[in-house]
Formats: structure tokens, sequence, C-alpha cells
């Protein structure tokens, strides 16, 4: 086996490499850039090499910087990760040339299925349906109308090269197909040094679906299930899981077989992913091939058992597959979510800086749970502008669906992350969603769910009721322990009060707390909303604590508490509430209070993210039309064209090409 292997890669996957690589006895070699010299990849690795500034295309995709870390460190094999040189041939030449291992697919696999135009041609000589379009190269954008026109709105614009959703655009007329060329062939060329694009039909209503095969290149191939990713946002998996709700034992036989036999077509060895769209009817169209390991691969290790990165470096060391077909067996079911540093009540948009508090929940393996989560990062650490925005990736299983979905519920409620932006309220959203929850979905989720964005979740009465109890009783220990110490409480005699009025989400509910040595006992009163209900709360809680799990009737409720004046920040289930707890009296003085007016933006543009301003699309004293680009910001490799909210005209610009702006800076300003 090999002895020593350098991973070509960063974040969560570098530190999910160097794990299986440590249980095989193998030492591990980091490479970093400027921006990651404190990161975890590099402190979990045996060595670490510099190898240049941030910019990707500086550094981590640098072949001959790459090539040179491994000579300094005799390193015999490279994993790529995925992203970066994971699917480049040149990379895999080199390495070859050089006599190094890669541990990923041959020259020619990458090359025939790395290329979505040459895949698709092959697929269809194979025999294997494929979605109608144009598989030419496309040269500018009035040749991308003529050929969307042909094949039929709406249709798929996508990079040849691409992936992760990048280069990637959606148009429904001739309008967003020539605007939709342009930025997906920026986007291309920015991301992969290659902007060819090609056109095709786009499959309403569809699912994604993808089977995971493994080959040995030895004349050993089978596949290890499915994983279904249809909740996508811009083209980017968030929620993904193993098995699909959708498919039945035959379509996932015909699938698996399919891909099986266009890996064994492209002369494919390693841990890659063939990617189906399956229509209402569960016909299925290949979409693409995945040569490298996919980021949503520890769902598949959870369902079967098997370690796919460990398998990767034994056949990439020319073993054969122990695993045979009739051995993979689907056990229970798995969830991802994808923590991504996006802010989900500014659109989704790129949210950077330091992470003031991190803290994953606690990893477990049980007989009826299991926890897991795939990271790069840690507190303290920094988020940068200038790679990928996900920061974990939260996995849980369980015997069946619904309890894989409900650890999830737990998991989510109990991660902590402070400091930036962040999808989780949304993740916690999506798992208490009833479409999600039946199974119903496809890859329209997001946009058909949430039209208008995420703008938080509100609880029903029965959850709402149980938040305000919990708050309730956890105020009755904050009171006795600020009593304490103001001398309110004299030889431990308590003199604090039992009515109290539970403010949230805009509802009051008037409560008594009846407290013993075990717990609290809070009644809501007949003319609130609870209608005399009770809860039982019982909590290990002090004041001071940041997650605070409590049980309401037995049944588990997590928190995570922040202070506020006259009461709490509790957010939990993607709901992030101000909750206050008052007496009567409090309460109704605060009934008489003004509201706050929010400060009217309305006739300015602000940067909804930190970003560069990459193109002004108007100039002061130009008349704009609603939905009319104004300018164009880049961050995190992704374009983000900024439109006109309504009819105006531009009063002033306070920024050009090439600014570097920070969240809500003012870029343009209208009469």
């Amino acid at each position: 086996m090999f002895k020593k292997i350098l991973i070509a890669n960063r974040g969560e996957i570098a530190c999910r490499v160097i794990k299986t690589a440590r249980k095989m006895g193998i030492k591990t070699v980091a490479i970093y850039s400027d921006a990651d010299r404190n990161a975890m990849h590099v402190k979990m690795a045996d060595e670490a090499v510099h190898i240049g500034p941030p910019p990707a295309n500086q550094s981590y995709i640098v072949i001959d910087k790459v090539m040179d870390a491994i000579k300094q460190t005799g390193a015999e094999a490279v994993h790529p990760g995925y992203g970066f040189l994971s699917e480049n041939s040149k990379f895999a030449e080199a390495l070859e040339a050089a006599g190094a291992a890669f541990i990923g697919p041959p020259v020619g696999a990458i090359e025939k299925m790395g290329d979505k135009i040459t895949s698709k041609k092959i697929a269809q000589e194979a025999k294997v349906s494929t979605v109608p379009g144009h598989m030419g190269l496309i040269e500018d954008a009035e040749e991308a109308v003529k050929i969307s026109t042909g094949i039929g709105y709406p249709v798929m614009i996508k990079a040849s090269a691409g992936g992760g959703g990048k280069g990637m655009r959606i148009a429904w007329n001739d309008d967003e197909a020539r605007e939709g060329f342009q930025s997906s062939k920026n986007e291309a060329a920015n991301s992969f040094g290659d902007d060819r694009i090609f056109i095709e039909k786009f499959v309403t209503q569809p699912r994604h679906i993808e089977i995971q095969v493994l080959s040995d290149g030895q004349g050993n191939t089978i596949y290890l299930g499915e994983r279904e990713c249809s909740i996508q946002r811009r083209n980017q998996k968030v929620i993904e899981e193993a098995p699909s709700p959708f498919l039945d034992p035959k379509t996932r036989k015909a699938m698996g077989e399919e891909a099986c036999a266009l890996a064994d077509a492209v002369g494919y060895s390693s841990a890659g992913t063939v990617e189906f769209i399956v229509d209402g009817d569960k016909n299925f169209y290949f979409l693409e091939m995945n040569t490298r390991l996919q980021v949503e691969h520890p769902v598949t290790e959870l369902i079967t058992g098997v370690d796919l990165v460990e398998q990767m470096i034994r056949v990439a060391y020319g073993e054969k597959l122990k695993i045979k077909q009739s051995d993979i067996k689907l056990n229970g079911w798995a969830m991802e979510s994808r923590l991504y540093a996006e802010d989900p009540y500014r659109g989704f948009l790129p949210s950077i800086g330091r992470l003031t508090r991190y803290r994953p929940p606690e990893e477990i393996s049980k007989k009826a749970v299991v926890v897991r989560n795939d990271t790069g990062v840690y507190e303290g650490g920094e988020i940068s502008m200038y790679y990928d925005p996900m920061i974990a990736k939260l996995c849980t299983w369980g015997p069946d669906r619904a309890s894989a979905i409900e650890n999830m519920r737990v998991a989510l409620d109990s991660f902590e992350v402070e400091g930036i932006g962040h999808n989780l309220p949304f993740c916690s959203a999506v798992m208490d969603h009833p479409k999600f929850v039946s199974g119903d979905i496809t890859t329209a989720f997001i946009e058909e769910e949430y039209p208008d964005g995420f703008e938080g979740v509100t609880l029903d009465d029965d959850a709402l009721a149980r938040v305000a109890s919990a708050a309730a009783a956890m105020n009755r220990v904050a009171e006795i322990r600020r009593a304490r110490i103001s001398g309110r409480i004299d030889n431990h005699k308590r003199k604090v009060g039992k009515d109290w009025v539970v403010t949230l989400q805009g509802q009051d509910f008037p409560v008594k707390v009846k407290a013993d040595l075990d717990g609290s006992t809070v009644k809501h009163k007949k003319k609130g909303p609870a209608k005399g209900v009770s809860h039982r709360v019982t909590s290990d809680w002090t004041p001071g604590d940041r997650l605070a799990e409590l049980e309401i009737d037995a049944q588990p409720l997590v928190l995570k508490v922040d202070k506020a004046t006259g009461g709490f920040r509790l957010r939990t289930r993607g709901a992030d509430m101000r909750v206050h707890v008052r007496t009567p009296r409090q309460a109704e003085l605060a009934a008489l209070m003004p509201e706050k007016v929010a400060p009217d933006t309305s006739k300015l543009l602000l940067c909804p993210m930190p970003g560069l301003i990459v193109k002004l699309d108007v100039a002061v004293g130009d008349e704009v039309q609603e939905g009319q680009a104004l300018c164009t910001v880049e961050a995190m490799k992704m374009e983000n064209i900024l439109r006109a909210e309504k009819k105006g005209v531009v009063s002033k610009i306070n920024a050009a090409a090439g600014d570097n702006l920070a969240v809500d800076d003012v870029i343009l300003e209208f009469e």
C-alpha cells in the first residue's frame, strides 16, 4: 500500500481524505495557499507545503506548483478531492509522467466524460437515453438564441467543462438566452479556464437522481444505489439523501446497470457518479458523469457501509474490488445538509468573515441514529471570498426516512454558527416542509416553495406554545439567579413570581409557572392562544448556556439561546425569534409602546454581499425600468446581476468596475 499521499485540495474534502488515510496507516501531505495557512486540513496532515497566493488560479489549480510539492515530499500518490484538478486530464498525465499514482479515473475517462458535449455523444452511441439538445460549440449570443428557439424554451445553458452549478443558466425566452449565454461563458472562463458552452432542453418537473459507481478497471464494476439530489438552488445541491424516496427496485436496477455499462464503455476506474434526470413516470435521461468523488458521497457510505475514499485508494494502488454487486445492501436512510456561508435572508448571497462561534453537534453512531459532520473549518477561522462557500456537510442516518429526517432536525438545531450569514435556518425549514417530508420534490422545489426568497419560519401554534413554555421555564431559572445575585432571595426563600406573559412571533402567551426539584409545569391560561394547555418542561440549562436541550412533555426541543433585554433570542426549526418574558403589568405597558420604523432604502441600490463590481450597466441620468440590469457583482466565483426593483432615474453612482465592496455599501442612488 502507499506510504504517503498528497491531497491536492483544501477544506472539508481534504480533511475527509486525511481521516481515511490515517485509518489505513498512510501519511498525508497538505497543500495550502496564503489564505489557508492556518486551515484545518493543514493542521491535520503530517506535512504541508505552501503553494502560492489565495486565488485558486495562482495556487491550487497550478499544476506545476502541485507537482513541485509532490517532488518535495516524495508523495507516491495524489487524491484530488473534487473541483480544482480532480477532472483535469493534463494533471493526471503529469502525475503519470512523474511516476505518481492518481487516486482518480484514467486520463481517457476524464477526457471522454469530463467534457459534457463529448460525454453526451458517447452516451448516445451507447444507446443511453439523453436529453434533447445542441451538442456542438456555440460561437456567440445570437447563435445561442437561434439554437434555443429551435430546441424550444425553456433551455439549459451550460459550460462544457462546468460543475458545481457554475456556468449554468435557465432561459425562458430570447433575452434570457442572450444574457445567460454571456454570463455562463464568463463564469466558465473564470472558474475552469474553458468558456465553451452548449444548450439542452430543460426538462420541467424533473428529479435529479444519481448513481454511485465503483470500478477497479479490471473487469469489476458495481453500483452502490442512488442519491436523490433534487433540492437545489441555482443548480447547486443543498440537501441530498440516499436512497431516493421516488425510485422502485426495478428502476434502481435499470439505472444502476446502465450507469455501470457507461462506465465500462469509457474504461472507467475509481469511484464516480452517473447523473440522471428522472421524470414523473420514472423515465430517466443521462445528464453527465462526474468521474471524481462527489460532494454528497457520505450518504452513500452511510447506507452501504462502504468507505469510498478507501476504495479509491485501493483501486489506484492496483487492487481488485473485493466487493461484489450482490454484497451491496441498502440499509436505512441517510440525509445530508450542506452548510453554506450564504445568507438565506439576503437571497442566499455569499457571506464571508470570521467564525466567532462554530460548534457542530456531537458526532455519534448508535443503533438508531448516526450523526456525521464533514468539515474543514473551526471556531475563530475565517471564511474566505476566494473559495467555494460550503463549510460543512452535516449527515444523519436512521432506520427509515422519517427517523433520518428527525435526526437531522435535532442535529441542525444543535449546530451553532455565528459571525457569518449561513443557511442552517433554511435547511431546518426544508426538513419540516410537508412536500419534502412526503418525498414529493423536484429540482424546482426551492423556486416553487420560496418564490419570494426565504424570509424565515413562522412556527405553528402548537410549536409556539412549546417554545413559550420553554422560555417561561428558562426565564424562571434566570430570574432566580438574578434575584440571588441582587439579594432579593434571602435564605433560599424564592420570591420569583409565577405569572408571566411570553411574547413571540406577534402573540402573547399568558402562563403560570409551577416549579419543583425536577422541572417546571407551565400552564397556559384559558384566555391565551394555547387555551389552558399544560406543558411539563425539564432541562439542565443554566443562564449563559448558548444551547438549551430541553424536553417538553418528554419530547426533545433544542434551542439556540442568546441574551436579550427582557427575554431571549431563541432559534429552532428555522425560526429566529425575539422572545419577551414579562410580568402581566409589564406586558400591558409594552403593548402601548410604538413600533420602531425601519429606515427607507428604496432609493438606494445596496451591495447585497461582499464582492467585486465587474461592470456597471447604467450612468447618471439614465432612466431604468423594473427588472433592468444595473450592475454585476462577482463573489465566490459566481456572477450576480443586480436589477432595478422599480422604474427610476439614476442620480448618483458611488462605485466603479473593479471596486471591492462590503455588504450594504451604496452602489447607486435614485431620484
